[in-house]
């Protein structure tokens, strides 16, 4: 049965089919629902800034950059506002980064309808969501007092080096592409390359198809 709630949604995604079909399983759920869109982050702050939103379904790359560098601002216009990371990327590896940094659920792309029901039902009951996997891995994580996934020992920063480094990008692109310079790049590299115990990028793109 729908509830008529009058819930205001964001679905922020810079594909239009996907909001599309976001937008239609809301309207399943809750009658009265106001749903804005954006396909990116400027859009998306301007929205916020005019408009209290209840639920904020965000995907994590844009043309713009990676969502999760707005996380904070996002919070700043609306601290209260509920975040739900809607992403074909790898839970495993993403789901935490972005609960850490803000959001209060994370949903893969590749789930089924009913799941992102559930999802969205359980955002707006209990203000999150996340899936048994990754409560299985808190649990494990915590017990074991470490990574389950190598991958999981790497900054944010350092996993967004990689994924260029993996991409073909050389140093100074990369120092271009995130404002740095090439020397901090350097420095990433190594780290990324020290704390995996690798030594070439071959083994890193490994590594990344066996952990993502």
């Amino acid at each position: 049965m729908k509830q008529t709630t009058n819930f205001t949604f964001l679905i922020v995604d810079d594909h239009s089919i996907v909001r599309q079909g976001v937008s239609l399983l809301i309207k399943e759920l809750f009658l009265n629902a106001k749903i804005h869109q954006a396909g990116n982050f400027k859009d998306t702050l301007k929205i916020l800034r005019e408009t209290k939103v209840d639920l904020l379904i965000l995907d994590i790359n844009f043309p713009d950059g990676n969502s999760l560098n707005i996380l904070a601002e996002i919070k700043n216009i609306q601290s209260d506002i509920k975040i739900l990371i809607f992403s074909g990327y790898d839970e495993d590896i993403y789901a935490l980064r972005y609960i850490n940094a803000g959001a209060s659920g994370y949903l893969n792309k590749g789930s089924s309808e009913d799941e992102m029901k559930q999802a969205i039902k359980s955002m707006m009951i209990s203000g999150k969501y996340i899936t048994q996997n990754i409560k299985d891995r808190i649990l494990d994580s915590y017990i074991s007092k470490k990574p389950i996934n190598p991958l999981e020992q790497l900054s944010n920063r350092e996993v967004e080096v990689a994924r260029l480094l993996i991409k073909g990008y050389g140093n100074m692109e990369i120092a271009e592409l995130l404002q740095v310079k090439k020397s901090t790049v350097s420095t990433f590299k190594n780290r990324i390359f020290e704390k995996l115990g690798i030594t070439n990028l071959a083994d890193l793109i490994d590594f990344f198809q066996l952990y993502s």
